[in-house]
């Protein structure tokens, strides 16, 4: 089939949505499907448009055999919220007329990935246009999120914002989403149960599993033997409250028997290495090359999956799926009932606390039993349970279904017919089955 792939974000940014969007691609490409990719200049998660694609210019390129169009962004050094609409509307601006430009080779399948909601309408009018079936995958949702984390404030801003949102939603022939709290938002939206697909991100086990005995990493920022290190790991951006984890710190600043490591970049990565930056229990590092994630996320004791209560489910933090693969216990700030509550997931495994701005909520992060006994008992438990969670396969499974049906011709769908595709609850797939 002929497969285009929309949105804001691609490799080579490192993290986040184009991270799972490249390895989807190279998937889809290894099971003898034509793919094209639109999507923005690359500047996740640092905010500024990485080396080799600035310019205000259109880039074209070959990646894992997929024809990629980058299309000019503009990129706020200091993004705020009404920055952040900007960024995003000019990512949809600019890709437009690349996107148009698809009516012509005749995609059997649009594909748009969201954030951000603004290439949504484009992505359905070329589907239409060309006969395409249209598919809306939803990593986060950002309206909601937004306003929850205070980026946007307007109450009559909010109520236009999600009236938008519902109806160009409901108009996707198939949206979906990567956790069953985020599938009831899309149903809680309007979206037809029977259009509503579960597609969880996922981890390559045979790259990120348990490493035992010496980690070089550890041992590369001199953090002593017996010190229990717990470590952050991603975007730093408003929606994960970071400063609560780092008011913890400074909490125990004079502990020596525990180690915070930040590793990451973001919007607010800048102004917390200012205000935080004199910890001596704080270790701040980069981003770290791919090849040396697997020791990153080994180098924890702890993994701390922080986020603002508010939008627990709202999103799904895509880290979530390394750090268990890695075997280690993991601290989230996140109500019981959310998403991210880790007892959620069918097995004693982490230990959550709710993420409203107290940095003493009673997590207990820094005791020697979460990264002792307790830690290596659930260190089996973890990396068993992501063996046998949804991969990348699962989410496909509707792809033969929507095959035999462009087989049959476009003239149902030109009326208006929706295609129909098995719901299947992705259980039993190893997240083995990602690309390479």
């Amino acid at each position: 089939m002929r497969i285009l792939v929309y949105g804001a974000h691609f490799p080579p940014e490192p993290i986040g949505i184009g991270k799972f969007t490249g390895e989807m691609t190279a998937w889809l490409v290894k099971q003898g499907h034509e793919v094209r990719v639109v999507a923005a200049q690359p500047s996740y998660p640092g905010w500024r448009v990485m080396s080799g694609y600035a310019g205000g210019r259109y880039h074209r390129r070959q990646w894992e055999n997929a024809t990629v169009w980058h299309c000019p962004v503009w990129v706020p050094r200091h993004p705020t919220g009404m920055k952040r609409v900007l960024h995003y509307l000019s990512v949809a601006l600019s890709s437009a007329p690349i996107v148009l430009r698809q009516i012509f080779w005749k995609p059997d399948i649009i594909l748009v990935v969201v954030p951000p909601l603004f290439c949504s309408p484009i992505a359905w009018l070329v589907a239409r246009l060309s006969g395409a079936r249209s598919w809306l995958h939803v990593q986060d949702f950002e309206v909601s999120a937004a306003f929850e984390t205070g980026l946007l404030r307007l109450p009559a801003l909010r109520r236009f914002a999600s009236w938008v949102e519902r109806n160009l939603m409901r108009r996707f022939d198939r949206v979906s989403t990567i956790s069953t709290k985020m599938l009831e938002g899309l149903r809680a939206r309007g979206v037809a149960d029977e259009r509503c697909v579960f597609f969880p991100n996922w981890v390559d086990t045979g790259a990120i599993y348990p490493l035992p005995g010496r980690n070089l990493l550890r041992e590369e920022l001199g953090i002593p033997e017996g010190t229990v290190t717990a470590l952050y790991a991603g975007n730093m951006a408003g929606k994960q409250g970071l400063a609560t984890l780092l008011d913890a710190a400074r909490i125990v600043d004079g502990d020596r028997t525990l180690r915070f490591v930040m590793c990451g970049d973001g919007a607010a990565r800048e102004k917390l290495h200012q205000e935080y930056g004199g910890l001596s229990n704080v270790i701040w590092l980069p981003l770290q090359p791919a090849a040396r994630l697997n020791e990153l996320l080994n180098l924890a004791d702890i993994h701390l999956l922080i986020q603002l209560a508010g939008v627990a489910d709202l999103v799904m933090p895509s880290k979530l799926t390394g750090m268990l693969a890695s075997g280690r216990p993991v601290v989230a700030t996140a109500y019981a009932g959310s998403q991210v509550g880790l007892r959620d997931h069918g097995a004693a495994r982490g230990r959550e606390c709710p993420g409203n701005g107290d940095p003493c909520a009673g997590c207990g992060f820094g005791t020697k039993a979460t990264a002792g006994k307790s830690g290596a008992r659930l260190c089996s438990q973890e990396y068993r349970l992501v063996e046998r969670s949804s991969g990348i396969r699962a989410g496909f499974d509707f792809l033969p279904q929507i095959n035999r049906d462009v087989s049959q011709g476009r003239r149902e769908y030109a009326a208006g017919f929706p295609f129909p595709i098995s719901r299947g609850d992705n259980s039993g797939a190893a997240l083995r089955s990602v690309p390479g």
